[in-house]
């Protein structure tokens, strides 16, 4: 059985709905404590890359191509392998992540890719 993988923001209060959190940012949340974000991993491998963050800036007009890149770097990445072996027997993960942009992030993006390779 193949895990459900949902995204939530850390600003959003933790719920024990959320089973495995994991926080895939590649920068740590100002202001939170690791208690405080209550994340049970740090994957921030699979974050995309500095010069990619960098480059999209959040920037809804970038966003189809940014969706593009950081597809061409998951698929390019061995964490994402090891991602999968380490949490296939998950039953609900939940991807955490800080950005305000609810629409065009790359939670969105990874939850996608990885609920179609478990």
């Amino acid at each position: 059985m193949k895990p459900v993988i949902k995204i939530k923001r850390v600003y959003d209060e933790p719920s024990k709905e959320d089973g495995f959190r994991i926080l895939i940012d590649r920068l740590w949340p100002r202001g939170f404590t690791k208690e405080k974000a209550a994340v049970d991993e740090w994957a921030k491998d699979l974050a995309p890359s500095s010069p990619l963050r960098t480059w999209f800036r959040h920037s809804e007009a970038l966003w189809p191509e940014f969706e593009k890149k950081y597809l061409a770097e998951l698929k390019k990445n061995a964490a994402v392998g090891d991602f999968i072996k380490q949490h296939k027997d998950k039953k609900k993960i939940t991807l955490i992540f800080a950005t305000k942009d609810l629409e065009h992030n790359h939670a969105i993006v990874l939850q996608k890719y990885l609920t179609g390779l478990f």
